[in-house]
């Protein structure tokens, strides 16, 4: 049993002895306790003072007394308010330390499997241009919270759904068609995804000028819009394609193909992966038998021009187009197919979305549209909805070509951490294969943490400089703190100083020693909020924390050569835990780690 489960055991005791009551478990709230008071567990005294009829500083004192007297490992506590915050005395941390140490595993002494099947879906892009910025933070966000997912016990399956059909896929190929001259990516000399967004660029380029044209011969905009030459070529092509024309099929097979390949290499640059990949174009029918049904069944009602919507006015929105009048479906109609597809096939009990905040109307109609429908579990679809990322310089736009890919980050990425890393010197001796290693670790690495440290709720701006400073809360300060630890390491080798299996109970042990154990105690505890947050920040931010407060204990103690061999033994296990608690850390995060730096 860990600390805090015997905390509430005897918690309960205390209220059975003290007041007569039996509580339940599950009812005593246990947290750990604020940076801003002195202790390592909170007890949460309100609940008690239906029975204790007492105030809540007398309920606090008199169950505080109760542990400290029954509990070992409580040398003391304080109460503030309705808060008792208890102090755990240093005999159980060296204890802990030792336990640790013993482990193959960091976080599995207290987290539980068998939690539950959960289906992720993130990525989710369009055929007709590049991943982007905005793309890299969907990537990151879904792939690290698959992780922290799996950690915490549940069968995590990573899902992508690749946009490739409609109308914006139409323009892309309606302008290669007109001004490729069949250029390829080979001829070229680019990746598939680049050549083939150029020529989205293009098309809304020559879209615009027309528009304007028919604006200046007395159009309104909408209808300029609407009877654009270039416009009226793309819906053409688009119902060419609906109807299995081979020569668009074609060339809609061909392009989609140029693109596919690009955006795998940016994948494998990123490091992210699924375990399967679903294509608009095979599974943008299936929600249409469903519509069907919910029609039949009064779920849905029929326009005038005989397309199908959804009235939810019960739940205070507005209709819901969910067939045009032509027959043809909608994304919603598309994403009713896809989760029922995937309930079928899963069985999940957890089906998490990763995108941006401002598709929130979006997934709460799909709730309520499969709730009309009678599937129960729809109530287990979660939007995990996240801000929009820029760059200093403002706002992307992809029609105008302002977006930054993906790739051009990355490859920015990695030639800013190479800049930085030689002005640091801290590869001088490195051979140039494992400097380019380091490079690539220490990009990639600034690149990842930069953007899971930040809440997803939370627009960001990301500054690629910033983000490869080897000081302050970055990826880099975090990978060289672990290549300092493994160099530690390595020097105790040299020096022929062994690490014990365990610790002495007798040896002494300073505040900073118990800081950085107390870290390592909490950090299944932050797994578990991340996984219940959807929020990789809550690491990123404690292992930041805990690199933080190791490179303090470095700089103020010596490891090596402490005064005697217990404190030696001692610093070195806590070194070695640090360095798999990091590890694992920044592994939930999708982040490699450089052995040396």
């Amino acid at each position: 049993m860990n600390i805090e489960a015997r905390i509430v055991s005897k918690v309960q005791k205390a209220l059975l002895e003290l007041y007569d009551t039996d509580m339940a478990s599950e009812k005593i709230q246990v947290q750990r306790t604020r940076k801003d008071f002195t202790g390592d567990f909170t007890v949460v005294v309100f609940p008690f003072l239906g029975f204790t009829k007492r105030p809540p500083e007398q309920t606090g004192e008199e169950i505080g007394q109760f542990l400290k007297e029954k509990v070992d490992e409580i040398s003391d506590f304080n109460v503030i308010k309705g808060f008792l915050n208890l102090i755990i005395g240093n005999d159980f941390w060296l204890r802990f330390l030792n336990s640790m140490h013993q482990r193959g595993h960091i976080y599995d002494f207290a987290l539980e499997s068998g939690q539950g099947k959960i289906v992720v879906e993130y990525s989710s892009p369009n055929t007709n241009k590049p991943l982007h910025l905005g793309h890299i933070r969907n990537n990151l966000l879904g792939f690290s919270i698959s992780r922290i997912l799996e950690a915490t016990g549940h069968e995590v399956k990573k899902v992508n759904l690749v946009n490739d059909r409609g109308i914006h896929i139409c323009k892309s190929m309606l302008a290669w068609q007109k001004w490729g001259q069949g250029e390829t990516p080979e001829s070229k000399g680019v990746k598939g995804d680049h050549l083939v967004g150029d020529y989205y660029v293009l098309f809304d380029q020559e879209y615009k000028r027309q528009v304007a044209e028919l604006t200046e011969k007395g159009y309104t905009r909408e209808e300029a819009e609407k009877e654009a030459p270039l416009m009226k070529e793309a819906r053409q092509m688009l119902h060419r394609w609906e109807q299995d024309d081979a020569q668009t099929v074609e060339l809609w097979k061909k392009m989609n193909g140029w693109v596919l390949e690009g955006f795998e290499q940016t994948y494998q640059a990123l490091g992210i992966d699924f375990d399967r990949v679903y294509y608009e174009s095979q599974v943008y029918k299936l929600g249409k038998e469903q519509v069907q049904k919910g029609l039949e069944a009064g779920a849905f009602f029929t326009g005038k021009d005989g397309s199908v919507w959804a009235d939810m006015a019960d739940e205070a929105l507005d209709q819901k187009l969910l067939l045009r009048s032509d027959g043809t479906s909608v994304y919603i109609t598309q994403d009713i197919g896809t989760a029922i597809q995937r309930y079928q096939e899963f069985d999940f009990d957890q089906h998490i979305y990763v995108v941006g905040n401002e598709q929130k109307y979006h997934f709460q109609v799909l709730k309520i549209l499969l709730g009309k429908l009678g599937y129960e579990w729809a109530e287990n679809l979660h939007h995990l909805a996240y801000g929009m990322v820029e760059l200093p310089e403002g706002k992307m736009k992809s029609r105008e070509g302002t977006v930054v890919d993906a790739d051009d980050l990355i490859d920015e990425m990695l030639q800013t951490a190479e800049t930085m890393t030689r002005e640091s010197g801290k590869v001088g001796d490195f051979s140039d294969a494992e400097k380019n290693r380091i490079y690539h670790s220490i990009g990639l690495g600034a690149l990842k943490y930069f953007i899971l440290k930040v809440d997803p709720k939370k627009n960001m701006t990301f500054d690629p400089k910033e983000s490869v400073d080897f000081n302050g809360n970055t990826g880099p300060f975090i990978q060289y703190s672990y290549a300092r630890i493994n160099s530690l390491i390595q020097k105790a080798g040299e020096r022929n100083i062994s690490v014990p299996e365990q610790v002495k109970a007798s040896t002494p042990i300073n505040d900073k020693e118990i800081q950085l154990i107390k870290l390592i105690h909490q950090f299944p505890s932050f797994i578990q909020d991340a996984a219940s947050e959807m929020n990789p920040a809550v690491i990123a931010n404690f292992v930041y924390e805990l690199a933080r407060e190791f490179n303090q204990f470095y700089h103020e103690y010596s490891v090596l050569s402490a005064e005697d061999e217990q404190l030696v033994q001692l610093r070195m296990v806590l070194s070695i835990q640090v360095s798999r608690v990091i590890r694992e850390a920044m592994w939930l995060l999708g982040i490699d780690l450089p052995e040396r730096m």
